[in-house]
């Protein structure tokens, strides 16, 4: 587990390369879709932390909302918008809606948003070592899914940025935000897009220095934390200021935050 590339980011934990022993599992093939979570919704009458916040985080070049919905850039990163009306059926604001998306991955969730879903499916969020096994599918020490060729090496394998980021995206893979969780080729386990698309929910508390102190069984990360781990990049990812779209980038972020880029998949109890 861990990087064994050399494209790591310090600052992120990536290393010191360990071994890792895990039980069996199983995981979902693809992401949670907004078909998926609308059947969730419907059930519970659950209403999301963005829905109870009233706004979410919305890629600048994704926006559809009136002005007068728009709270101001984020300041350490300008291309996300503070949006009112943005949550899950609404990723653009509230003049969008997910007709016509039903396969792409539901976002604008929260940890807390994605575990509540677990609680409702008999599901759980992976652990982030179950996450970057079953990423990998079966190549030990690759890059990414696939092995080490770059993403754009004999036809698009992921959906991230292409172009300049974040002003101009030439949409080479073919999109722009989101692509169906069933876009490009599953890995050697027959998972989908674990890399590129969106940012994937973990169980862990993120600490960039528990590898350094990971048990070799089944690590579930630490105790306790400010923020959860996020793994897979997304759609914005590209090498020029963010290369996690790796098997073994790490991420993070408080959890009851959302944004347009991040999603889930879950593993059975």
């Amino acid at each position: 587990m861990g990087d064994a590339s050399g494209d790591r980011n310090p600052a992120d934990g990536e290393t010191p390369l360990h071994e890792v022993r895990l039980e069996g599992f199983s995981i979902d093939a693809t992401t949670v879709t907004n078909d998926d979570f609308s059947r969730f919704i419907e059930a519970t009458g659950y209403v999301t932390e963005a829905e109870s916040f009233g706004f979410s985080a919305v890629f600048h070049l994704a926006l559809a909302a009136p002005r007068e919905d728009l709270m101001g850039p984020v300041p350490a990163a300008p291309w996300w918008v503070g949006v009112r009306g943005a949550d899950w059926a609404h990723p653009g604001g509230r003049d969008s809606s997910i007709v016509g998306l039903g396969d792409h991955p539901v976002v604008h969730v929260s940890w807390n948003d994605a575990q509540a879903y677990c609680d409702w499916a008999d599901r759980r969020l992976p652990t982030e070592a179950e996450w970057e096994y079953a990423a990998r599918g079966g190549l030990a020490g690759a890059k990414y899914p696939w092995g080490d060729d770059e993403v754009d090496d004999g036809g698009w394998r992921a959906n991230i940025w292409q172009g300049e980021f974040p002003r101009v995206n030439t949409r080479d893979d073919g999109y722009l935000t989101t692509a169906p969780v069933r876009s490009f080729e599953p890995n050697g386990y027959g998972l989908w897009q674990s890399v590129g698309n969106v940012w994937e929910w973990c169980q862990d508390w993120f600490d960039p220095g528990y590898y350094r102190r990971s048990p070799v069984d089944s690590p579930a990360g630490p105790d306790r934390g400010g923020a959860r781990v996020l793994r897979g990049g997304s759609y914005l990812c590209h090498i020029s200021y963010c290369n996690r779209y790796r098997n073994s980038a790490r991420s993070q972020n408080t959890p009851d935050s959302s944004m347009g880029n991040a999603g889930f998949r879950t593993v059975a109890l």
